[in-house]
């Protein structure tokens, strides 16, 4: 092997060969999901936990443009919301703790899919979503680990994943956010690969061969348009404009993408290559990913800006010479709803029965219950003295707890070794995992977690991947390997198997139901 090809597998890395199986494996495994998600979407057949909110307001938008306030107690609104009546909203705006590109992903499924008083059509937009995830996972983890068969343990594990199915199955924002920020770390990754590629490119062109090695190129070059850059800086603007916790997600995946680069051109013996990194991909990046979130974080708040009857739209009239004077007063308006979603979000300390300190969301200390309802005899369909009908959060354990050991592991890979792959899974969850911690007086829940769990799937599959060993190992460590890897998987398909009636508001005993709850902090 020349120096010219050590120089482009330093760059690129190991690359999977099996097209076909590359996308045969991952959509079969997404189907698998999605069935999961899909099937008896509608049940339970009411609003249940902050559906009550983004159910109504995803609908709102479709009527009006902006959410407007229900009518009323919501709890009224609630009762005839899930007998039919949606005719729930007065002629008043509402006030929105959240921006509303979730929320129109919600009504647009309420709209295709026969109307709002169909709990499939209120959940149909966020199973798809989910599903989608498993697949892009899927996908992204093959081409990050070289490995059909690793990307497709990526996208099973996803698949059977206990709070991702939950938040896959319930009109709430949390799989939207999630969706998007996968999709743009999916961006990046496929970036880095291109970006690479023609760097190797042009650096084997200007290369010499011989036993002095290759010699230093002092400037490298422009890397190109980078398209799937620009995709990642729209999918961060959605993500950002469901939740403001993507702002975090669009900070990290930012300086991991330019840290990539500045590898890259090191790698390519580019010196000195943090200047050439800085200079000529980071002001690019800047644009591509914060200037074009920005961009189409205010483009998704058009129905606000076309109205003249969203929250604080007239604010300027009533106010006079308030807020920032030298603004318009549409964007006087839109910054002074801004202020007041950061003091709601920031400031909300409204005690629930079910809120939970992010110490303990990998470990599953208390997962959300958001439905559960109680039948006897007779009603229903229970056949015992006793049933229940529960939907809780609670996260296939495997995935949870092993995820801790693993992001451990690829906290030391990534310090000891520099390999991209685990620095790549820890930037996911330091970005949807890390800033909650700033934020733990706040009312805040478990199944946030959704957002970064991708993440710690991708970090267990690094460490499979270790387990299973590289090209060199031996037939035995394989198949030991193999024998290992293979177990973990069947133990995580049982035990989502077991706790299955719980994800989905199943009919069951009330025995089976307390057996499910394996710790006081479950019920």
């Amino acid at each position: 092997m020349t120096r010219t090809d050590e120089l482009r597998e330093r760059l690129l890395g190991t690359r999977p060969t099996d097209r076909l199986w590359g996308w045969v494996g991952p959509l079969l495994v997404a189907a698998i999901g999605g069935f999961l998600r899909f099937w008896q979407l509608g049940r339970p057949d009411s609003l249940v936990f902050d559906e009550t909110y983004y159910v109504k307001q995803g609908w709102s938008l479709i009527r009006f443009g902006v959410e407007m306030r229900v009518e009323g107690k919501n709890e009224d609104a609630d009762k005839l919301w899930n007998s039919g009546n949606v005719d729930v909203f007065s002629n008043q705006p509402d006030m929105m703790a959240h921006p509303p590109v979730g929320k129109w992903v919600i009504g647009a499924g309420e709209w295709l899919f026969g109307g709002p008083t169909n709990p499939f059509a209120w959940r149909v937009a966020v199973a798809l979503l989910g599903t989608l995830s498993i697949l892009i996972l899927a996908r992204v983890a093959r081409r990050m680990f070289g490995s059909t068969l690793l990307g497709c343990i990526a996208g099973l594990l996803l698949a059977v994943e206990g709070t991702h199915l939950v938040m896959s199955r319930t009109g709430i924002l949390d799989i939207i956010v999630s969706f998007f920020a996968l999709v743009a770390f999916a961006c990046l990754v496929v970036d880095r690969d291109r970006s690479r590629e023609r760097l190797a490119q042009w650096a084997g062109s200007r290369s010499e061969t011989g036993t002095d090695g290759i010699r230093t190129l002092t400037r490298g070059p422009w890397l190109g348009a980078r398209p799937w850059r620009w995709a990642a800086g729209v999918a961060l603007g959605l993500c950002i404009g469901t939740k403001w916790s993507g702002l975090f997600f669009l900070a990290v995946f930012g300086l991991m993408t330019v840290l990539w680069d500045l590898g890259a051109r090191r790698a390519a013996g580019i010196r000195p290559w943090w200047r050439e990194g800085l200079l000529k991909d980071g002001p690019y990046a800047f644009a591509q990913l914060v200037v074009t979130s920005a961009v189409v974080y205010v483009v998704s708040w058009t129905g606000w800006f076309l109205t003249d009857r969203g929250y604080h739209r007239q604010w300027d009239t009533f106010n006079p010479g308030q807020g920032i004077q030298w603004l318009p007063p549409v964007l006087r308006n839109w910054v002074k709803y801004h202020q007041d979603m950061w003091q709601f979000n920031t400031t909300l300390t409204t005690p629930h029965s079910y809120q939970s300190n992010p110490w303990g969301w990998m470990i599953q200390a208390r997962p959300t219950s958001f439905f559960y309802e109680g039948t006897k005899r007779g009603e229903g369909s229970c056949t015992v003295d006793s049933c229940s009908a529960a939907v809780t959060t609670i996260g296939t354990v495997s995935v949870w707890w092993v995820g801790i050991v693993a992001l451990l592991v690829c906290l030391f890979c990534w310090i000891a070794r520099r390999d991209w792959r685990a620095g790549a899974a820890l930037a996911g969850v330091v970005a949807g995992y890390g800033p909650w911690f700033m934020y733990q007086e706040r009312t805040i829940f478990s199944f946030y977690s959704v957002a970064f769990e991708p993440y710690v799937v991708l970090a267990i599959v690094f460490c499979l991947g270790l387990v299973l060993g590289g090209r060199g190992a031996s037939v035995s460590r394989r198949r030991w390997g193999a024998v290992v890897v293979g177990g973990y998987v069947l133990v995580t398909i049982a035990l989502f198997a077991w706790f299955y009636p719980i994800y989905t508001g199943a009919v069951v005993p009330y025995e089976q139901w307390h057996r499910l709850m394996w710790f006081p902090s479950w019920i």
